[in-house]
């Protein structure tokens, strides 16, 4: 791959869990961006622990050659009014436009199961019409926003929402304008379809429309556990379904391949939550970095 188009980065979730405040509770902002560039990466997402001042921001990471690469934004249009969500979108943007970033990863959640204690699969929601017609019009009016700063807004397809599946990221697709783009993520769809062509059939179809990418990889015996005993999302993260690449089943080549092949531009990052405490973040980082740089030459 071309390092000049294709840039790597790494989530903080390794080091500290937004979701499970507890996992990684004792690893400081600090040690998690130092050991992010000792890693090899040049880029990051946003953590609850980052400061929220870009110019102190901007500060740390420079000391250490790092940059904003983009950052989670939770959109609620299946539960609140598209106003609203619009507004905390404006401020979210102008935070990551100030870090540098040129993508804003968003997923909706308005009444996703993620954080919630109920199974994983069986308690999915699916969207009636007028949530999907509330969906694809509020990331329609979203991408608007993100042009507006020269941005790109990027669909998260993610376990325990309403677009999970092959199918709901395809309608997602076929139904909002093409400056929607997507954030594709190896590690959900082999969660949520068992396999990895799912996957690859979307990237495929959708690789002119896809902004950035998540590098996260499955272990199956934790996964076939949570499907048995119909386990929730974080009860999964707990127990070590994700993984870096490399380190579990996902067969990245196909996927390095679909983006070298059609001149991808933009970032790829390794984005695995694991319990701290169980998984180095520092050493399943240095993992990460060796594994991409032997199948990719970045």
């Amino acid at each position: 791959m071309d390092q000049d188009k294709v840039k790597l980065g790494i989530a903080p979730i390794a080091w500290t869990n937004d979701d499970l405040p507890d996992l990684g509770a004792e690893n400081t902002f600090e040690q998690c961006i130092s050991e992010m560039a000792l890693s090899g990466f040049t880029g990051c997402e946003v953590g609850n622990k980052y400061p929220r001042d870009a110019g102190v921001l901007k500060k740390a990471l420079g000391l250490r050659g790092l940059c904003i690469c983009n950052a989670w934004f939770s959109a609620k249009f299946t539960s609140e009014p598209m106003d609203a969500v619009l507004e905390e979108l404006i401020a979210h943007r102008d935070f990551l436009h100030a870090m540098g970033a040129k993508v804003i990863g968003a997923a909706e959640v308005g009444n996703s199961i993620q954080g919630l204690d109920v199974p994983i699969f069986d308690a999915k929601p699916v969207y009636t019409e007028k949530q999907w017609a509330a969906v694809t019009n509020g990331f329609n009016e979203m991408a608007k926003l993100a042009e507006e700063k020269e941005m790109k807004l990027a669909c998260h397809h993610h376990m325990g929402t309403g677009i999970q599946t092959e199918d709901e990221v395809e309608r997602f697709m076929e139904n909002t304008n093409d400056n929607v783009c997507l954030l594709f993520d190896s590690g959900h769809f082999v969660y949520s379809e068992g396999n990895e062509e799912a996957g690859l059939r979307i990237l495929k179809k959708y690789i002119h429309r896809t902004a950035h990418v998540h590098l996260k990889d499955v272990r199956p015996e934790v996964l076939k556990r949570v499907k048995e005993e119909k386990l929730s999302f974080l009860d999964g993260v707990r127990l070590g379904t994700f993984t870096v690449p490399g380190d579990g089943s996902i067969q990245f080549e196909p996927i390095f391949d679909i983006l070298e092949t059609n001149n991808y531009e933009g970032w790829m990052v390794v984005e695995a939550e694991q319990d701290p405490s169980k998984a180095n973040p520092l050493e399943y980082a240095l993992k990460a970095r060796k594994y991409i740089r032997e199948k990719t030459g970045l």
